[in-house]
């Protein structure tokens, strides 16, 4: 994905070694050895996006990873540890792995590793609306049928339900303040005259 220059955010473990320099040696230290050498004030509070309750705020850092970096090209572009800990439990940390352009803000990569809760709430969803886990197939060919049919589904259930919520909102939005005097006088109001 480097050489297509496809940025992303990976969840990796407490134990994945990274490349960096850490005590200033070069090595490849784990996740959780970095973590734990960042200081006090480098946290910063922000929104993983929104969540069933509203925002999801976490406490979020990154620490540039070791990179061979040659050429003008290759400098645009940098790895991070991205790290998130929880405001409740400051000893529950999330890593990850990054590849951005250099100039990627940690407010936009906060935002990029949120999006995996709204990912895994729709793998939740399809499997508990369409049946995406139900399937007996022995063959590769009849996998990939059931797959893109369940999927499909879901997709046509989202636009279903988006229509439904824009209707239900449209109705309950008072009509604009010249068709409530219209009625007041007797008169009717159709769509068009709208």
């Amino acid at each position: 994905m480097e050489q297509h220059e496809q940025p992303f955010v990976l969840a990796v473990t407490s134990n994945e070694p990274l490349w960096a320099v850490l005590d200033g040696r070069w090595g490849q230290p784990h996740a959780k050895a970095i973590a734990d050498h960042i200081p006090a004030d480098a946290w910063r509070r922000l929104s993983a996006g929104e969540g069933a309750k509203g925002p999801r705020w976490y406490d979020w850092t990154r620490v540039r990873l070791a990179r061979l970096q040659l050429t003008a090209e290759e400098r645009r572009w940098d790895h991070w540890l991205l790290v998130r800990r929880s405001r409740s439990d400051p000893t529950d940390l999330a890593y990850y792995v990054v590849f951005a352009p250099a100039r990627t803000t940690l407010r936009t990569l906060a935002r990029v590793a949120g999006q995996r809760w709204r990912i895994e709430q729709s793998f939740a969803l399809a499997k508990g609306e369409i049946g995406l886990d139900h399937y007996e197939v022995r063959r590769w060919d009849g996998w990939y049928r059931h797959m893109t049919l369940a999927m499909f589904a879901l997709a046509y259930l989202a636009v279903l339900r988006a229509h439904l919520q824009a209707q239900q909102e449209a109705q309950q939005t008072p009509p604009p303040r010249h068709a409530q005097t219209e009625t007041a006088k007797g008169g009717s109001i159709s769509s068009r005259s709208i």
